[in-house]
């Protein structure tokens, strides 16, 4: 593999990675090269254990069980459920955020406002609410709905689920007892099953973490997804840019990272006011502006067009460390997700103020912190901003380095913008996937990692090759960037797709990949998927979709990736998860699940196998709907 190939896929990133690396600062990429030195082929296989004090435990031919008793499909599927909860406690915490910031708006204690009443009373509605209501007891009321459905016991069946699920679904999920209750509490019964000697059973485990993975899109993802829409809007199709170029040296950039868009939000707001524009102009910036990241970036890009405030998105997570190397960053703010360890050496090499936005959130050597309150975001953002004009104050004249290139993009392409789209139904999908101009849809919800090759390489060769071979794609997550970036997600982009695909985007204004947002909109795409099976009467198992995570990397991803194997669908997964060690495991999710659950996990290293399996299994699903 070229040494680029082991990089990324973008040139902006291979373009600062030399300089980083030149100048001996430690970076994500020289950092996996010396891992990849240590790598241990237990841990790798998912045949090791740590968990109690007669470990570490490995299995191998002298020892084919660890010190408890437990054997390799046990201990590796154990660790997986562990995996799973923390992706599971990350999105269940965002959604608590989310109802807590609804309510303090409701009462009028935050700088935001309900941007989309139509959409909180058709929550209301769905949800047993008065619709009627006047719009402060609404947000209130489902604010409270939130909280009680995250709350609601492991044996009280979740009420999101039997209002959102396929009817057919729910049917298979009662019969093998993985119907969810509430995310907390499923959280807390499957981290005490994958305790020392109380849940071994491999397929039990499985179980358990389908069960959790239906809990949290249910419970945690759609209700926190819904609420953020009537809190800043529902994502509509429109412009914005991308990568590392849209930084400009000469403003004062504050760029909010992570996963919660609220503080975002309010430094958008904040930065709009003539008073925010006057300090900047002050300190000798041409103005100040917010510059998204990763997902939190991905939040922003759906919601906010670009303006002369709101810039766009750098990148997704491995991006992060080369667009502070520019020097171009004034502050670099911090909730709840996927900020590296080392960031205040960056911080302190390029001069750049970070701080952290989320009590979960402490870096080593940041001492900045302003924890989220939604009563207190307001003057938490103003705070935030006088240290990034003060920031600029001291790296003026400094010397920064920022790559040319920015890239188009089109983004906010949420269900209810397909639907807008497509003329208010989805009859019109369904007549091109029916007349074969479009195979199928693949939905393409992945991070980025360097396991598998450079950033979002292998990510953006599956994405081209799906497209070639007339497979729509629906992009959230990391692997959302890395389509962006890329310029997939551009109605130009048609030049890569196959005949029918380009005739379809073509005549509907559309890109072949729509950007539909962030990992936490997982569930908002089952939404979608839900309206075709239901307009074609089958289950979502019968339907011509499949998901692909190309670069998975953490633990939100594996637990995406076992809801949708519940949801009944073929779901790719590359790097190759470490479970190799426990072939009975194997055996179970890469063939028998489907005969039990209805979906499968399909591992796949090389781009071109992947989509070919991808493809095989869509042209099955067609055969057997008869189109």
């Amino acid at each position: 593999m070229a040494i680029e190939e082991k990089i990324s896929a973008h040139e902006t990133i291979r373009e600062m990675y030399g300089r980083v690396h030149e100048a001996g600062v430690t970076n994500v990429v020289d950092r996996f090269m010396a891992q990849e030195l240590t790598r241990c082929p237990y841990c790798t296989q998912g045949i090791s254990c740590q968990l109690c004090s007669n470990g570490p435990c490995r299995i191998t031919k002298k020892a084919d069980r660890g010190v408890c008793g437990i054997e390799a499909n046990g201990m590796a599927m154990r660790s997986m459920l562990q995996r799973s909860v923390m992706g599971a406690s990350a999105y269940t915490y965002h959604a608590n955020e989310v109802a807590k910031t609804l309510k303090a708006t409701a009462e009028g204690k935050t700088p935001f406002v309900i941007k989309d009443e139509k959409k909180l009373r058709h929550i209301a509605e769905k949800l047993g609410i008065d619709p009627g209501l006047d719009t402060k007891d609404l947000a209130l009321a489902v604010a409270d709905f939130m909280v009680q459905e995250i709350n609601r016991d492991s044996d009280d069946p979740c009420k999101m689920a039997e209002i959102f699920a396929p009817a057919k679904r729910k049917e298979i999920w009662k019969k093998l007892g993985v119907f969810p209750g509430g995310p907390a509490h499923e959280i807390m019964s499957a981290t005490a099953s994958a305790m020392t000697n109380i849940d071994s059973d491999y397929v039990s485990l499985a179980l358990k973490a389908m069960r959790l993975g239906l809990a949290t899109i249910y419970g945690a993802q759609i209700p926190l997804e819904l609420v953020q829409d009537v809190l800043f809007g529902t994502p509509m199709p429109h412009e914005t840019e991308v990568d590392l170029g849209i930084l400009d040296p000469e403003y004062v950039n504050i760029v909010p990272n992570g996963h919660e868009p609220f503080v975002g939000v309010a430094l958008i707001e904040a930065a709009r006011t003539d008073e925010v524009q006057r300090l900047a102009k002050e300190a000798g910036a041409k103005g100040l502006r917010i510059v998204g990241s990763i997902e939190t970036g991905q939040e922003l890009i759906q919601r906010f067009p670009k303006d002369e405030v709101f810039a766009g998105l750098t990148g997704n997570w491995i991006s992060q460390e080369f667009a502070i190397a520019t020097g171009a960053v004034d502050a670099f703010v911090m909730d709840m997700n996927c900020s590296l360890p080392v960031l205040a050496l960056y911080g302190e090499k390029f001069g750049t103020t970070m701080v952290s936005v989320s009590k979960l959130v402490r870096i080593p050597g940041v001492k900045e912190h302003l924890d989220y309150k939604p009563e207190l975001v307001r003057d938490q953002a103003m705070k935030i901003i006088r240290m990034a004009v003060e920031n600029y104050r001291n790296r003026r004249g400094r010397a920064t380095y920022v790559p040319g290139r920015r890239q188009k993009a089109v983004v906010g392409f949420s269900p209810d913008a397909v639907l807008t789209a497509l003329g208010g139904s989805v009859d019109p999908l369904l007549e091109v996937i029916k007349d074969g101009s479009i195979k199928g849809v693949v939905a393409l919800v992945s991070c980025t990692t360097l396991k598998n090759g450079g950033q979002d390489t292998v990510t953006v060769d599956v994405a081209k090759e799906l497209i070639r071979r007339d497979i729509l794609v629906v992009s959230a997550g990391c692997g959302n960037a890395a389509v962006q970036v890329a310029g997939l997600t551009t109605k130009e982009a048609v030049d890569f797709a196959g005949f029918g695909l380009k005739k379809v985007c073509t005549a509907l204004g559309i890109p072949p990949v729509l950007s539909f947002g962030t990992c936490t909109d997982t569930g908002r795409i089952s939404l979608l998927v839900n309206a075709v099976a239901n307009a074609l009467g089958v289950d979502t198992a019968d339907l011509p979709v499949a998901v692909t995570a190309p670069q998975y990397m953490e633990q939100k991803a594996v637990l995406d990736a076992f809801f949708a194997v519940a949801f009944g669908l073929y779901t790719h997964v590359s790097p190759v998860p470490p479970v190799t060690g426990a072939p009975d495991l194997v055996k179970l999710l890469t063939q028998d699940a489907e005969g039990i659950i209805g979906g499968k996990v399909a591992v796949e290293v090389d781009p071109v196998e992947a989509v070919n399996g991808i493809e095989k299994h869509i042209m099955a699903k067609r055969a057997l709907l008869g189109i």
